[in-house]
């Protein structure tokens, strides 16, 4: 489990900035202003980001950004490399999945830079554009 003071960075992709438009699924409908932070696996597993399938682990995080534009907002640790993995593989909006979009495009996220995620407690998170 996460403990205050951890910490990771990781690099925006095509795919993080734009999750509900640029897939290779046809599961469903496109979806624009979508985004997610993808955690890296080696973080993942040195911090315990843990998704849904650890039954004893906390998967959502209350989220603020450096800058203020979120404030509050909740996380859910989500996605596996393979079925039945415990290790989640990006953040994403809770019941909300443009809510990370919102914040790509408030800094005006590019593919290239590098956002910095740290804990402030056991359950929040704070996130900024390096």
């Amino acid at each position: 489990m996460p403990k205050t003071g951890d910490t990771f960075i990781t690099t925006l992709k095509k795919a993080h900035l734009e999750w509900g438009n640029y897939r290779f699924t046809g599961t469903r409908d496109v979806i624009y202003g979508e985004g997610y932070l993808q955690i890296p696996r080696t973080d993942a597993k040195r911090i315990g980001i843990y998704n849904s399938n650890h039954s004893s682990s906390v998967n959502t995080f209350n989220c603020n950004s450096a800058d203020g534009f979120l404030s509050g907002v909740t996380l859910k640790a989500s996605g596996s490399m393979e079925a039945g993995d415990v290790y989640a593989k990006q953040f994403q909006g809770s019941g909300n999945l443009q809510i990370i979009g919102a914040w790509f495009s408030h800094i005006s996220a590019k593919i290239g830079d590098r956002v910095k995620v740290t804990w402030t407690s056991p359950t929040e998170i704070k996130i900024e554009k390096l």
